[in-house]
């Protein structure tokens, strides 16, 4: 497994949960606004090395310490490994909660079967005909939407969540997606962050055209179980 870094403690990552997070290398999309180049850029990624045994030498010493890890990237669907990687998670007595771009709904398809997770949070990037525009490639929206699909119908605890970035987004995409994800259990928008990201010319967007994040969350709440503004 290609791994990039994992943070020892996160309180927020997984709700509810005293985890950590690991971070894997390489992903699918090239999403501008990206505040992980380093495990989406090739000439950003970092050395090789033996991370993965000392990930799990360190979950050896974390056991009855934290109750879950928090597996995100980059995109980790697209890691080879992947369900090998999981399967040792889960081994230990760990909860695992899997974050998506939902590119792959064959690898969630198998993790859901197998109840290999616990908790799987997907990116909505943003309202499907924009979709490609705003992840930087040529997105198979048939994939994506069936990922969906079969999260929102899993029986997994879930989320789905979308970065708001002004000059990407706009207040009418969000009645798009709200149609699209209607019924979803949680659905949460994140304030943009232009502390790093893949595109430099976003640098500044989020004071020059803000957009309000309050106004959107309640003008389509009501399409889902939750719905709140993270910051």
């Amino acid at each position: 497994m290609r791994l990039g870094g994992y943070q020892k403690l996160t309180l927020i990552d997984y709700p509810g949960k005293i985890a950590t997070t690991v971070f894997t290398v390489g992903c699918s999309f090239r999403c501008p606004f990206c505040h992980n180049p380093e495990l989406v850029l090739a000439d950003q990624f970092p050395e090789l090395n033996d991370m993965e045994a000392e990930f799990f030498k360190f979950l050896e010493k974390r056991k009855g310490k934290l109750e879950g890890v928090c597996i995100t990237g980059g995109e980790p669907t697209i890691q080879p490994d992947i369900i090998n990687f999981i399967k040792k998670v889960k081994a230990m007595g760990f909860l695992v909660k899997l974050d998506s771009n939902g590119t792959r709904p064959d690898v969630l398809r198998k993790v859901i079967k197998e109840k290999l997770v616990d908790f799987i949070a997907m990116d909505i990037k943003n309202s499907p005909k924009k979709y490609s525009k705003t992840v930087g490639v040529s997105a198979d929206m048939e994939r994506i939407k069936l990922s969906v699909y079969m999260i929102m119908n899993s029986g997994i605890d879930y989320e789905f969540r979308t970065t708001v970035v002004p000059g990407i987004h706009e207040e009418k995409d969000f009645d798009e997606i709200a149609k699209w994800i209607k019924g979803a259990k949680a659905y949460y928008l994140q304030e943009f962050r232009d502390l790093k990201v893949i595109d430099p010319k976003l640098k500044g967007k989020r004071d020059v055209k803000p957009i309000d994040l309050e106004k959107i969350a309640g003008k389509i709440s009501g399409n889902f179980g939750v719905m709140k503004v993270r910051r």
